[in-house]
């Protein structure tokens, strides 16, 4: 964690009321930052906050919806108020959605893309506006997967937003550049989680997984030093790039 030092930094994570957003904001907060969980799930954040103070750190919650533009910047406002604002931002709010592209509903589709890769932009928009007012360096951390890099059967809706966010991290990363705001993505493969747990679980899933070269799926905590590596200055030559962690999924033998 010293090597990581974050101390004093303000982070916002949205998405943060569980699975991979609940635990890469414990993680920021064990690094030293004063954290923004947002989420929709007001309950589930006032708990979160409750184990991160517990753990002697220091968050606000945020009650956000990311499809909803004036919330992010309400909460933002918020976020500004009790601590700062921030200069690192994980992008992680995400649905996952199954089904193949002849069966998929317009409002189905409609409401992955609002929350996958919309949400995605108005929060780097939104916050990155914020960073160059105050002529502040920053770093965006967006959550793409594996499966924006590569396809698969039956996840047509799902796996198309989350290239979206692959492209525009690179996009967002060249024109944020000449404002010292970094951009980066990770582009996880399967971890245990709320949103996937039962798809883990079940023997499709366990199917799938032992595809992957190490034949398991990730835990949260393998995450770490990637997320740590991004918010901080260790990584401060690093723009533009998405980093799979998968196990080695995407180099699987065909």
């Amino acid at each position: 964690m010293d090597y990581f030092n974050l101390q004093d930094r303000v982070a916002l994570v949205t998405g943060a009321s569980s699975g991979i957003g609940k635990h890469m904001a414990q993680v920021l907060a064990k690094a030293g930052c004063r954290v923004g969980i947002a989420a929709r799930r007001k309950d589930k954040l006032d708990d979160l906050a409750q184990a991160i103070e517990r753990e002697g750190g220091t968050s606000i919650p945020i009650e956000m919806d990311v499809t909803d533009r004036a919330s992010i910047s309400d909460g933002l406002d918020l976020l500004t108020k009790a601590a700062g604002s921030p200069t690192i931002v994980i992008n992680n709010a995400g649905v996952a959605s199954g089904g193949a592209f002849l069966d998929a509903t317009p409002e189905d589709t409609d409401h992955v893309f609002a929350v996958n890769e919309r949400a995605v932009w108005d929060v780097a928009q939104l916050t990155a506006r914020r960073m160059v007012a105050e002529n502040a360096q920053g770093s965006i951390i967006n959550i793409s997967s594996i499966l924006g890099l590569h396809t698969a059967n039956g996840v047509a809706s799902y796996a198309a937003s989350k290239a979206a966010v692959a492209h525009m991290t690179k996009l967002f990363a060249l024109e944020l550049a000449p404002h010292s705001i970094r951009v980066n993505a990770i582009a996880p493969g399967y971890f245990m989680s709320e949103m996937t747990e039962n798809f883990l679980n079940s023997e499709r899933g366990k199917k799938f997984v032992k595809r992957a070269p190490m034949q398991r799926h990730g835990e949260p905590e393998e995450l770490d030093g990637l997320i740590l590596l991004l918010a901080s200055n260790r990584s401060s030559f690093m723009t533009g790039t998405v980093i799979p962690i998968d196990g080695g999924h995407l180099c699987a033998s065909l």
